[in-house]
């Protein structure tokens, strides 16, 4: 009979159980145990951690876990509670994510493509302002990462008419989209982007990336949509970029602290779009076949699925 596997998450109990009884039926084979609900023999049987942001106290109660299987694709607040000792971390590559990513970085480019925050301004003065319509192909693009999700939301802007450029920091290589790396690429993106999309992972790198200097090098008038991690953002200069009108709206999804606290002068600020954190959902029955194929083949062959790096945050 193999060793339990340990659900160690923060949810709420209601929920957890969702997620355990999910992973359980795609995993019949395996015994699902909720950290909650382990014994002390049970807790150092464990060889495999599947986590959803865990306490860390929890997890060193796990002393004989070969690996641990991140629930989520985003993975640096694991990274930062465990520690550089942690055991080999799998973060969640799921497709399902990424076409949910893409999804809405085509919505919510589209919702500044068509001027819908103007008209929505318009429409509380009860002014009737037609605006001259843009072509996507008029539009440019700017996509910061080249991941996964970056990658699947390249394709479905460039399937509907946008000019799309990618940035990352190395050189990479995708289809007919135009990429750029480095420092120099990250001007010539922040120069010619119409909407700049961020989607990259907050490491110590992106932290505070986007910055009075970065905003001040964007083209005029430009948007910017964060679908990414908050602190990638510095708030004051954004805020200053949209007061002064050099950019002209902001969808953000992510931040700081969440909830968004109320004092929060993002939630009135008339060009912050502010959205709960809803751009790319994890779907609970295609992670759990995820996870379950992961720990399936390590079943088989012994070989662990690709783990993150930890030095690099993701």
């Amino acid at each position: 009979m193999p060793k339990p596997l340990a659900l160690v998450t923060r949810m709420d109990a209601a929920t957890e159980a969702l997620w355990r009884e999910t992973l359980a039926d795609a995993l019949p084979e395996e015994t699902i145990i909720a950290f909650r609900d382990m014994s002390a023999e049970q807790r150092l049987q464990a060889e495999v951690a599947i986590v959803a942001n865990p306490d860390p106290a929890d997890v060193a109660q796990l002393p004989n876990i070969g690996w641990i299987h991140s629930l989520w694709a985003g993975v640096e607040r694991l990274v930062a509670e465990l520690g550089p000792e942690a055991a080999p971390i799998v973060r969640l590559v799921d497709p399902e994510l990424a076409r949910v990513m893409a999804e809405a970085v085509l919505a919510w480019t589209y919702y500044l493509h068509r001027d819908m925050p103007a008209y929505r301004a318009a429409q509380e003065k009860a002014d009737w302002a037609p605006r001259d319509y843009r072509h996507p192909r008029d539009v440019t693009v700017g996509l910061l990462g080249l991941g996964e999700l970056g990658k699947a939301a390249a394709d479905r802007l460039k399937g509907a008419g946008f000019n799309v450029m990618g940035w990352s920091r190395s050189p990479k290589v995708f289809g007919t989209i135009e990429t750029v790396s480095g420092e120099g690429g990250f001007d010539r993106i922040l120069g010619v982007a119409d909407i700049l999309v961020c989607l990259m992972p907050l490491t110590a790198e992106t932290r505070g990336m986007l910055d009075a200097r970065r905003f001040a090098a964007m083209k005029p008038g430009a948007a910017i949509i964060n679908f990414a991690r908050g602190p990638i953002i510095v708030d004051a200069d954004l805020i200053a970029a949209l007061d002064a009108g050099h950019l002209s709206h902001a969808v953000l999804d992510v931040f700081a602290q969440e909830p968004l606290p109320a004092p929060s002068p993002f939630w009135a600020h008339p060009a912050i779009t502010v959205l709960p954190h809803i751009s790319g959902p994890t779907d609970r029955f295609t992670a759990a076949g995820i996870v379950a194929a992961n720990i399936r083949q390590w079943r088989q062959t012994g070989q662990l699925p690709k783990t993150i790096d930890i030095k690099a945050g993701y």
